[in-house]
């Protein structure tokens, strides 16, 4: 059953797609948008893209307001996602990045705690069994989709 994204009602309002000169509203907005990208790329199962696929992505791109987030705007939002620790770049030009909706000490904790429950420590895992893995099939996140 496929799941559908439930955009946050700032998509619909045209100014969100504009980032706004005043500082408490923009960190507001920065905020905003760094939930909407982290959340839209956990349920999409996406973790890297080119800004311009990005900028072509429905993610900052509503076609029904004919909106859309200016390149210089998202270079603005991956930032802060980097600065969150959720995104690093992948090349020196900063035209295509990695997204990780989990920073990386929030998957060790999930694994660890995951090995706890389990009785499985002192016991060696591969990223495959982790994220393919029969024992790993109920865990959130889908068998730790997202963590390779």
């Amino acid at each position: 059953m496929a799941m559908s994204f439930e955009w946050p009602w700032q998509y619909r309002f045209p100014p969100f797609f504009t980032l706004q000169p005043n500082v408490d509203t923009r960190q507001k907005q920065l905020a905003a948008w760094c939930s909407l990208v982290l959340s839209f790329c956990r349920l999409h199962k996406q973790s890297s893209m080119t800004v311009m696929e990005a900028q072509e992505s429905p993610l900052f791109n509503n076609v029904k307001l004919q909106r859309k987030l200016p390149v210089e705007s998202i270079q603005i939002v991956l930032e802060e996602l980097r600065k969150k620790g959720n995104l690093e770049w992948l090349d020196k030009n900063k035209s295509s990045f990695l997204i990780m909706w989990r920073r990386p000490e929030e998957w060790g904790k999930l694994i660890y705690q995951w090995v706890s429950r389990s009785g499985q420590n002192n016991s060696v895992f591969t990223l495959y069994e982790l994220t393919n893995g029969e024992d790993t099939e109920n865990e959130e996140g889908s068998r730790f989709v997202g963590v390779s």
